[in-house]
């Protein structure tokens, strides 16, 4: 999964976790997003573990970790509950923390609900889950039609994703910022059509999307006056979907207190395009 680390399935918070772990030094876990897995770092991990413990962890629902059936089952606050636990069963009881994508959403619910557990944050190409879905405009609606299509009733999504997964995946890695299936790394792409090809995986991913719509939104609605108050660091792909809708940063402000910001070359999937930039950021922010 990641050359030179080593693999695990922890029994966390109910469901099993998968991850693979490297490195030595202060603990720092990375959680992906959609329609990916922790092979998301296979070309920033080990840069990572020259100096850091890193943990990279499939989020429940995705790649080899549990699969539970239902909405409820898949709010960022679960989500975060389970990486919290597996951090904890490992051994780590404070961490650095970066997430991309859903992993960024799961990431800032952390920070939210476990403060303590928390010694800085990483936020890759998102604007606030709640900010999205109450300032949606047009440009969003259209590159990010796939928040609504998935959280559409069962299996409906489901149906139609599975006549070709690998068709509507592939338009979702290339369709937020000028990527082509040439920018992938093979053996990543592998990994990713793999878990994406599994229909309990299609149905996990629609229940993570219908979550954030009937739950998550409520959860933050009722945290807008909250501020993170560790390092955070927020990066964004200076072409993606996000930049061009938002003042990336912008959305961040009256949300994180001590926060830097930076763009990356490339699209909302710069973690895979341009990893070097993105290791050189992190390791930059990262004490």
């Amino acid at each position: 999964m990641i050359a030179g680390f080593e693999n695990g399935r922890a029994a966390v918070n109910g469901q099993e976790i998968a991850y693979s772990a490297g490195g030595s030094g202060p603990a720092l876990l990375l959680l992906h997003g959609f329609p990916q897995t922790r092979a998301l770092w296979a070309r920033v991990a080990p840069r990572l573990a020259e100096r850091f413990t890193v943990i990279a962890a499939d989020l429940r629902g995705y790649g080899g970790s549990s699969k539970p059936k239902g909405a409820e089952h898949y709010t960022f606050r679960e989500m975060s509950a389970d990486q919290v636990a597996l951090m904890s069963a490992l051994g780590h009881e404070r961490f650095h923390l970066v997430g991309h994508d859903r992993g960024g959403r799961t990431a800032h619910r952390m920070a939210l609900d476990d403060a303590a557990r928390l010694l800085s944050l990483t936020l890759m190409d998102i604007v606030p889950t709640h900010y999205l879905l109450s300032h949606l405009n047009r440009k969003v609606a259209a590159a990010y039609y796939h928040w609504f299509f998935l959280a559409q009733p069962a299996p409906f999504p489901e149906g139609m994703i599975l006549a070709d997964p690998d068709r509507f995946y592939e338009s979702c890695l290339l369709g937020w910022g000028g990527a082509t299936l040439a920018d992938f790394d093979p053996g990543q792409l592998a990994a990713y059509r793999a878990a994406w090809r599994d229909p309990a995986t299609t149905g996990a991913m629609c229940d993570d999307y219908r979550a954030a719509i009937r739950y998550d939104y409520d959860l933050d609605d009722a945290d807008l006056s909250r501020r993170v108050a560790c390092p955070a660091l927020v990066l964004y792909g200076a072409s993606g979907a996000m930049a061009k809708a938002y003042d990336v940063p912008a959305t961040w402000a009256d949300r994180l207190s001590d926060m830097r910001a930076a763009a990356i070359p490339g699209g909302h999937f710069f973690i895979d395009t341009a990893p070097e930039a993105t290791a050189e950021a992190l390791l930059d922010f990262l004490p």
